[in-house]
């Protein structure tokens, strides 16, 4: 397979509307122009990937299948509006988690790159054309941490400071 640029969001605050550990449909707001963001990246070409944190598996605030239920509604959501979402990454530890498989020390947790290696080990993608939107430091330090730019995201909408990124590239 030929190679792809991709663009690896993180899904809280990028996504969706942060408002805390989320792992149920009704919970999902999402960002304003977050879906048409994911359609213009696929019409130019790129992979989309969510690459995110998610230790309330470990903090036992939800459960793992709950993530794969959202993650899949998501996917569902997206494309219904002729989109897609190539992969969803995700990490369920926390050192400090009270669920004992997920309370460890990890390599996939941001701020440290592995997920972002997971996707590009199970994709042929293009790290040179690639790039992360996030909306902490730690999603900026896991971009670093892969060799491809970080875009802090601060709210707004999403679709225009894609189409900003996509302009200035």
């Amino acid at each position: 397979m030929k190679k792809q640029p991709a663009v690896f969001f993180d899904r809280d605050g990028v996504l969706n509307v942060d408002k805390g550990p989320i792992s149920k449909r009704a919970e999902l707001i999402w960002m304003p122009g977050a879906i048409e963001a994911i359609k213009l990246l696929n019409d130019k070409g790129y992979y989309v990937f969510v690459v995110t944190n998610q230790s309330g598996i470990a903090r036992g605030y939800f459960k793992e299948e709950d993530v794969y239920e959202l993650h899949s509604l998501m996917e569902e959501e997206v494309e219904n509006q002729d989109a897609v979402i190539h992969s969803f990454y995700f990490c369920p530890h926390h050192p400090e988690g009270i669920v004992e498989e997920f309370s460890t020390v990890c390599n996939c947790r941001k701020p440290l790159p592995g997920l972002i290696g997971q996707a590009c080990q199970e994709w042929p993608v293009d790290l040179s054309a690639s790039f992360l939107i996030g909306d902490m430091q730690r999603d900026l330090d896991a971009a670093k941490g892969a060799g491809i730019p970080g875009y802090l995201f601060s709210g707004g909408n999403l679709y225009d400071f894609v189409q900003d990124i996509l302009e200035k590239s």
